[in-house]
């Protein structure tokens, strides 16, 4: 399992709070259930992975900069301070952590890779922040190193875009399964091949008759 950017500047408080521009509740449902998650994997005997953001100016190149300064945006998470620190949870000394320093993608540090590979993992499960920017970012470079993916559905959210959406982009593209919490993502069965036939919407009336129209 993939925790990303579960950390208090996207979670809670002011900052979180001004920057997400959606319902408060949908983003407390998201660390939450995020945070439930990775009790529910620790259970399972799942490997729990934390990713963190960095936003210190140091860290940022100079197109981001130019889009802060243009936007009057503030940087994020800077390092050591509580914004920065994790929501709801913190990594056992056994698992480990990996750092994005000003980008998206999870797989930017280079260690995230290499230890996926010695620990023989095919399949990752996502949960975290936020559907569109970082999850989406992962997922799409996982995808294309060859991972399976699972993004637990009630355990994001989305900043820009609207959930669904993004949710059936990751599905039809990255071939995801996209499920909720109640139906066991973790268990035994969940990681075989069988578990990503059908519909990748589990669970979801509307998409199931979307993918439906669509086969007709």
């Amino acid at each position: 399992m993939l925790v990303v950017d579960l950390q208090n500047d996207f979670c809670a408080g002011e900052v979180a709070a001004a920057r997400f521009p959606g319902d408060p509740a949908l983003l407390t449902r998201a660390a939450a259930n995020s945070v439930r998650a990775v009790e529910l994997a620790r259970e399972s005997g799942v490997e729990v992975l934390f990713v963190r953001f960095l936003g210190d100016v140091a860290h940022q190149g100079a197109a981001w900069r130019r889009r802060d300064a243009r936007l009057g945006k503030r940087p994020k998470c800077l390092e050591g301070s509580p914004g920065a620190e994790f929501h709801g949870v913190r990594p056992r000394p056994d698992e480990a952590v990996f750092t994005k320093r000003a980008c998206f993608d999870a797989f930017q540090d280079p260690e995230l890779e290499p230890h996926l590979r010695r620990r023989g993992v095919h399949h990752l499960v996502l949960a975290g922040l936020f559907t569109d920017v970082c999850v989406d970012s992962t997922a799409r470079t996982a995808f294309q190193r060859g991972f399976h993916l699972t993004v637990l559905r009630d355990c994001t959210t989305a900043l820009h875009l609207a959930d669904a959406d993004v949710l059936r982009f990751m599905a039809r593209v990255y071939g995801a399964r996209v499920t909720d919490l109640d139906r066991k993502p973790f268990a035994d069965e969940a990681f075989t091949d069988e578990a990503f036939t059908g519909d990748a919407f589990e669970g979801d009336a509307f998409e199931q008759s979307r993918a439906a129209e669509v086969r007709r």
